[in-house]
């Protein structure tokens, strides 16, 4: 074993020891010793052997709903299994790479942003967090609250680096993209049998939950995920199922960020098979926008499919698409009463809360809601942290960290998410190779969409607030695997 191993095994072991120590003295049910055991195994391993701990984050994902409640009984700690896949990762590849240099010098713009973002976040930690830790009483940890919300809105920026690392030739990539179809049917297929037995009244749903008629609750759980509204006294209209992940709206942006990454896949594989694997995935997710109640994704895969056919089809092309076109049109003519039934959902739904008028009440609020120009400390309109004090539920993004960190906290956020959109789309206009260009143009269109989306909160929760970051970095990489 050479020093420098000795030194990494060393800061390891010590790291867990003191974390146990820590973590027990605070929990010490038999649960809590299963989840610590499941996080610092999965912490080692991914220390270890990072590009493993990096490719099992990838996987276990879009599981780790199902994976909490049904393993986990929803424990908190299991919420962090996914962290123990990265963090030691990211430590591990930044020690024994050699060559750090190269990247930071593409992102050089980006590192300037992302200073002005924390001198933000340290200077609210400073004079919000600090006088509120002094007048709290317990069970109040502004402070922590802070940890919290600094690691949400900034403890996955790191993943373009790891992605840069992660993918070093076009194997790797087709590796990713043939990754993210499978794992688009997978997850697809568990939600249609999720949705199978509830509609045979194998699950009961929110039936015989007279509280939870009309939103979603864990007591509803059925087969995999978390939460789910499902009532068949109010027919079909009246569903929102969870699919594989925590939560409805974490399953409807996995549905949309998953449309991105098949059509990708679709268009640029090399493999003809993986093409067709492809265009089968891309039916799933529109199949599992329809029965899923998703609204959101409802609307926008469709868009986003027509989107992108239009930046990466020519003229010649076209056949393949009007063929995909043909096979989702009849896919949706199979379902037809279930479509209309959505759509119908989606309208009333639509003309009684217009998103465009949310969006507008949501930034009044907060700015009116304004505790000086920083505003009410990083954290507080966060879920992750609401353990540790009382938190706002604001569901448009951009008014969240108005109301948590004041327009300085949007200046500061903006500046990076634009660099980063910059830099990644000078990087694909560079590629010149056809798969590589339009894989490129998909993943760009992905950054693009979720840097300025303000509806809903997509970078704060699974499985966005890991894609976006790691396929960033995946479209910084796209010039250097022109050559491999």
């Amino acid at each position: 074993m050479t020093k420098q191993e000795l030194a990494r095994f060393i800061t390891l072991a010590v790291g867990i020891t003191v974390s146990f120590g820590i973590l027990l003295r605070l929990f010490s049910d038999f649960e809590s010793y299963i989840a610590l055991v499941a996080v610092a195994l999965g912490a080692v391993i991914a220390y270890k052997y990072p590009r493993t701990g990096l490719w099992t984050l990838l996987i276990y994902l879009p599981f780790s709903g199902s994976v909490i409640y049904s393993l986990g009984y929803g424990h908190i700690f299991f919420h962090l299994l996914k962290d123990a896949f990265y963090f030691p990762a990211l430590i591990a590849l930044i020690q024994v790479q050699q060559n750090l240099n190269h990247f930071f010098k593409i992102i050089k713009p980006l590192i300037i942003a992302l200073a002005f973002l924390l001198a933000v976040c340290v200077v609210t930690l400073l004079v919000v967090h600090l006088p509120q830790q002094l007048k709290a009483q317990s069970p109040e940890f502004p402070v922590l609250m802070w940890i919290f919300g600094f690691k949400v809105l900034i403890g996955y920026i790191p993943l373009t680096l790891c992605a840069y690392y992660l993918i070093r030739n076009q194997r790797d990539l087709f590796f990713l993209t043939r990754l993210q179809v499978i794992v688009a049917l997978l997850c697809s297929s568990l939600c249609l049998i999720q949705y199978i037995l509830l509609i045979t009244g194998i699950c009961d749903g929110s039936s015989n939950i007279a509280a939870y008629l009309d939103e979603p609750t864990l007591d509803a759980r059925c087969f995999v995920g978390g939460s789910l509204l499902y009532s068949s006294q109010w027919g079909q209209g009246l569903i929102r199922l969870p699919g594989t992940f925590v939560a409805p709206w974490q399953w409807a942006w996995f549905l949309i960020s998953s449309s991105f990454f098949t059509y990708a896949s679709a268009i640029s594989d090399p493999s003809h098979r993986w093409r067709i694997v492809s265009w089968v995935a891309m039916a799933s997710i529109l199949l599992m926008s329809i029965i899923s109640g998703q609204r959101v994704a409802l609307v926008l895969n469709p868009i986003i499919f027509l989107i992108l056919s239009l930046l990466t089809i020519k003229p010649k092309g076209w056949l393949l698409i009007k063929l995909g076109i043909i096979f989702l049109g009849i896919l949706m003519a199979s379902n037809l009463q279930l479509a209309q039934d959505r759509w119908e959902n989606l309208v009333s739904r639509w003309q009684a809360s217009p998103p465009d008028e949310f969006i507008v009440k949501q930034f009044y609020w907060a700015m009116n809601s304004q505790d000086g120009v920083l505003g009410n400390g990083l954290g507080t309109a966060t879920n992750a942290a609401r353990i540790f004090g009382e938190t706002r539920f604001i569901e448009t993004y951009y008014a969240k960290l108005l109301y948590e960190m004041g327009p300085l906290g949007i200046l500061a956020f903006l500046a990076v998410v634009s660099t980063l959109t910059l830099l990644s789309f000078k990087a694909l206009r560079s590629v010149q190779e056809q798969n590589l260009r339009r894989l490129g143009i998909c993943l760009w269109t992905f950054v693009l969409v979720i840097s300025y989306n303000t509806f809903y909160y997509p970078l704060d929760v699974d499985p966005v607030a890991i894609y976006y970051w790691f396929f960033a970095g995946v479209l910084l990489k796209l010039p250097e695997l022109e050559v491999n």
